[in-house]
């Protein structure tokens, strides 16, 4: 029985961060709704399936379980967990809302606890710098940028903003740790750079969370955290042939979620009033995006038909 890993949540990010993109698109230049719609139902249904997987791993290899929890990288992917029920949530919410508000209990208590004892853990210290890596962005900042967008994107504002905050220190507070680490520290193994694309998330989910909690056209904060994340975004295509040493893995979907939350950005302002340059931009991101997820779809499909998509577990039996 294939094994799979917490961090192939990262794939429903990807897909359901498209649907949204999608969905707003459909608004804001008259395309075809169904399409997001159908991009929703796939990333729905994967969720699903990774859901059902990792709790099965969970109860019948507790071992394997254990040992992903003590991994100092591959620990981080399983907050994801949480932040890819808070999605579905986002995923099925026009078509079962009592349903959607059920999964965004569930992943935002999920996100938190395990933000928590994540950050709890690494307090106590011990750690090689060397395994310290964008993916720590995940339990803390990932987590409760999605559970303040969610909360917006439901009706609750006021929560929201508790867990922006949350999100907002933790993400500053692990900034300098990890550009320390990237600045100073040997570089970064080739099976380890394609998590460099975690970093253009926080500030475009940020962005995301922050247009969800508040009202009207985007404030100079919200154009703040774009303008970031473009900054980023330009980085990483800076520093593309050096993450791309490494052969294409289901870690590549690191990339998604910022990809498409930077365009969902750009859309959203669209909508909210913005003209001028956002206007084309906009249109550039979202092709831009959908361009990188048919990319890493098709990949996927292929490693997936090879057999070699799932890597071998953590824990090997002789």
């Amino acid at each position: 029985m294939k094994i799979i890993p917490a961090s192939f949540f990262g794939i429903v990010l990807g897909l359901v961060g498209l649907g949204d993109c999608w969905r707003v698109a459909a608004k804001a230049w008259d395309l075809p709704p169904i399409i997001g719609e159908a991009i929703m139902f796939f990333g729905f249904g994967i969720w699903l399936i990774l859901i059902s997987c990792y709790l099965l791993k969970c109860l019948l290899h507790k071992d394997e379980a254990l040992a992903e929890l003590n991994h100092p990288i591959q620990s981080c992917f399983i907050g994801l967990s949480g932040v890819a029920t808070l999605l579905a949530a986002v995923a099925i919410n026009p078509h079962a809302h009592s349903l959607a508000q059920i999964l965004f209990v569930i992943g935002a208590s999920v996100q938190l606890a395990y933000g928590i004892y994540f950050l709890g853990r690494s307090w106590m210290g011990g750690h090689d710098l060397s395994t310290v890596t964008a993916a720590m962005y995940l339990p803390s900042v990932a987590g409760n940028f999605v559970s303040a967008f969610v909360s917006g994107y439901l009706g609750y504002q006021g929560i929201g903003s508790l867990f922006f905050g949350a999100g907002l220190f933790s993400w500053l507070m692990l900034e300098s740790l990890i550009a320390n680490r990237l600045y100073f520290n040997v570089a970064l193994p080739e099976a380890l750079r394609p998590t460099m694309g975690i970093m253009l998330a926080p500030p475009v989910v940020a962005c995301i969370a922050y247009l969800f909690i508040t009202s009207g056209q985007p404030d100079i904060i919200a154009q703040a955290l774009f303008g970031y994340g473009l900054l980023q975004l330009l980085l990483l295509i800076r520093v593309l042939k050096w993450i791309f040493n490494a052969p294409f893995t289901a870690s590549y979907w690191a990339f998604s979620f910022g990809i498409t939350a930077i365009a969902f950005d750009s859309i959203i302002f669209v909508l909210r009033g913005m003209s001028g340059y956002i206007e084309t931009l906009s249109i550039g991101l979202f092709i831009f995006a959908n361009a990188v997820l048919i990319l890493l779809i098709v990949k996927t499909i292929l490693k997936l038909i090879g057999g070699s998509l799932i890597p071998p577990p953590l824990l090997i039996k002789s």
